[in-house]
């Protein structure tokens, strides 16, 4: 009679903790940190979500976005980790930038293993552009006159050096027999700002990211010579040239994605990882991701969490031969 007692009191529990699970409601408060200044890459996957979120009915409130600059995202890992660590309606977003500058040691004191990896909700690739009137015309114009005069040329980007956007400049260098520390590079504070730079003709090149320059491809104001995907893209940017297809070697996807603080519940960041999951299958969602120029990438809870830290020892290699990590 015991043991079936004590069977009977441990499937009841059993089923209390499941209800308990469920019965998580959904923060009355959203917030998403973009860890940069607005008109960049994190401002972008922050909208993404806010609107998504939104039509897709998973809150009843707007999420509300604020702007938190400094490090490619140090700053914000810092609060976060630091000041508020189990804030349970607030996501941070972060980029394939953010994991670079994680590899070398840029947040301080705190690491890959300090946060709880949410979900990445899309992809993006790395290009170069230059102004419309430039008189390079191709990725080739650009570095054939690099190679000849590096001090003709220079790069702008929103982040400093050592940064994905220098990387990707850096490795176009190398191909050209030029020493990337000798480059001109000016760094800015999120993807809006060397455009800004670029547009005024202070810059003559800005290295970033596709997805902040889709606005103005329909401006006639700029001209993406190249994008670092192994193939050219679909739909309206068929028309960008890969680096691969003009004799560079160079491919530079982007994650992009979310984290939540250390100290929010298993069960707040299981209603999270849910969520993300319902809402990224929706179409929504889909063609909200399209207008932004992402690409499908979804990825949600330990499988993100083993993408990024592989991602982070990746990079760090990658980082060593620049002398950037040890």
């Amino acid at each position: 009679m015991k043991k079936i007692i004590t069977r009977t009191l441990s499937a009841t529990a059993l089923l209390l903790a499941a209800n308990q699970v469920f019965a998580v409601e959904p923060p009355n408060r959203t917030e998403c940190i973009a860890p940069a200044k607005p008109g960049g890459g994190f401002d972008l996957t922050c909208k993404l979500i806010q609107v998504s979120l939104q039509e897709t009915k998973a809150i009843d409130k707007p999420m509300r976005v604020t702007y938190m600059p400094g490090g490619v995202g140090a700053v914000a890992y810092n609060a976060i980790v630091a000041q508020r660590p189990a804030e349970f309606g607030t996501v941070v977003a972060f980029s394939g930038g953010s994991l670079l500058n994680l590899s070398q040691g840029k947040f301080g004191r705190y690491n890959v293993d300090d946060v709880k990896w949410l979900a990445a909700v899309g992809t993006d690739y790395g290009m170069i552009a230059v102004r419309a009137d430039s008189p390079y015309k191709t990725l080739k114009d650009l570095m054939d006159a690099f190679q000849k005069n590096p001090d003709s040329v220079v790069f702008g980007a929103g982040a400093s050096i050592g940064s994905q956007d220098w990387m990707k400049t850096a490795l176009l260098a190398r191909q050209v027999g030029v020493d990337p520390h000798k480059m001109r590079y000016v760094a800015f504070e999120g993807g809006g700002e060397p455009v800004t730079a670029l547009l005024g003709n202070h810059i003559q090149a800005v290295s970033g990211d596709l997805s902040e320059m889709v606005p103005h491809l329909k401006s006639d104001k700029l001209r993406v010579l190249a994008v670092y995907a192994e193939e050219r893209l679909p739909g309206e940017l068929a028309n960008v040239p890969t680096a691969k297809e003009q004799g560079f070697n160079l491919i530079w996807p982007i994650i992009r994605g979310f984290y939540v603080g250390p100290k929010v519940s298993e069960e707040e960041y299981q209603w999270w990882a849910d969520t993300f999951k319902k809402m990224m299958a929706t179409e929504e969602f889909k063609k909200q991701r399209d207008l932004r120029g992402l690409f499908e990438f979804n990825l949600t809870g330990t499988e993100l969490d083993s993408y990024v830290k592989n991602q982070v020892t990746q990079y760090r290699e990658q980082a060593k031969v620049f002398g950037l990590a040890k």
